[in-house]
């Protein structure tokens, strides 16, 4: 049975992304050793979505209330685009400090209880 999900993002900076995800995003974290940084995330879901390739991925954070953070994050002058309707959720990227994006997902359908 899985326990979790573990995601990783590449990228040729990611001192910044740290920064951010420890002071903006304030996940919680822990050093395991010379200041590599592990952050807690809450529960997680996945779905298989229709592609026409193989091997694509995307990683979106889940929030109660997508616009409250699209305007939280202009306070913090992180660009983020405007919330997206897309039927069963709202959406928006927002940049990171690396140059990345990330995704942030607020769903609008039932969701599965947690297995722990």
């Amino acid at each position: 049975m899985n326990n979790g999900d573990y995601s990783i993002n590449y990228n040729k900076s990611p001192d910044g992304d740290c920064a951010f995800l420890c002071d903006v995003v304030k996940l919680p974290n822990c050093d395991i050793g010379d200041e590599w940084l592990i952050f807690g995330i809450p529960p997680a879901e996945v779905r298989g979505h229709p592609s026409t390739k193989n091997d694509v991925h995307e990683i979106y954070f889940m929030r109660d209330d997508v616009e409250a953070l699209v305007a939280e994050m202009k306070r913090h002058k992180i660009f983020c685009i405007e919330a997206q309707n897309a039927g069963c959720s709202l959406l928006t990227h927002l940049d990171l400090p690396c140059g990345g994006k990330l995704g942030i997902y607020q769903p609008r359908h039932a969701q599965p209880e947690s297995p722990n």
